[in-house]
């Protein structure tokens, strides 16, 4: 079954703008992981407006389910996937004002840079993915370094779905098509909902993992953490029964 991994981003959110420490990050990594999630995902940024490198310190020791930090591979953040050693490490090309991931890798482009890192963190026993659009075009390249999954970057579809365009969903088909021959494993994230995660999952099965973070964190605003991961995790289950 596909996996659900939340990403808390949000909650830190919350606790930075009033300072203190309410919401509390590892109590809400405790409490998903208590309610059914099969994984936290955190992304910290260079300016840390919302998860701090502090924070994924502090998260670490209380994962008992699976532990994937996203970011930019530049120095900073290479030395924390380095030290913290998380099961999963997902590598996005954000600029440094992103408000929110916006784009994948061009693989062709970055190939020679995305293979040093990636073995590096491989030396390290860390599963390496990496963000990508859906383009058929970059798995080819992305195979080559060394990777051991992509993500498939999901705000596309979610906007045509939202339209009622189905076949948005193609092009995501058919990049997961040369990802499995190429031997790479796949998780897909970024704007993925109630709404459209059981038509994603029931088009492409194979997805190892989701991670979702503000459609899930804003549900709970009204149906509550606990509910709100069990209904995505119910999405999840109804598509793969399909």
């Amino acid at each position: 079954m596909t996996k659900l991994s939340i990403n808390i981003n949000k909650i830190a959110t919350i606790r930075n703008a009033r300072g203190g420490d309410t919401p509390n990050v590892k109590e809400a990594a405790v409490k998903a992981q208590e309610f059914g999630a099969q994984g936290i995902t955190v992304h910290p940024r260079p300016d840390e407006r919302h998860i701090r490198y502090s924070d994924v310190y502090e998260i670490k020791p209380i994962i008992t389910t699976e532990f994937n930090i996203e970011g930019n591979p530049v120095k900073k953040f290479i030395d924390l996937v380095l030290d913290v050693k998380p099961d999963q490490v997902t590598l996005v090309p954000d600029s440094v004002d992103a408000i929110t991931s916006n784009a994948g890798w061009d693989t062709i482009k970055n190939q020679s840079f995305l293979t040093e890192v990636i073995s590096e963190f491989k030396k390290n026993g860390i599963r390496t993915s990496i963000f990508l659009d859906p383009n058929p075009k970059l798995i080819e390249s992305a195979a080559k370094t060394g990777t051991d999954r992509i993500e498939l970057y999901t705000e596309a579809f979610a906007i045509e779905y939202s339209k009622g365009n189905l076949n948005g969903i193609k092009a995501y088909r058919e990049t997961s098509d040369e990802a499995l021959k190429a031997g790479l494993e796949l998780n897909a994230g970024h704007d993925l909902s109630l709404d459209n995660l059981s038509y994603f999952i029931e088009q492409i099965p194979e997805i190892a993992e989701v991670s979702i973070g503000h459609a899930l964190i804003s549900d709970a605003v009204y149906m509550g953490f606990e509910n709100t991961i069990q209904a995505y995790l119910k999405r999840i289950e109804k598509a793969q029964q399909n």
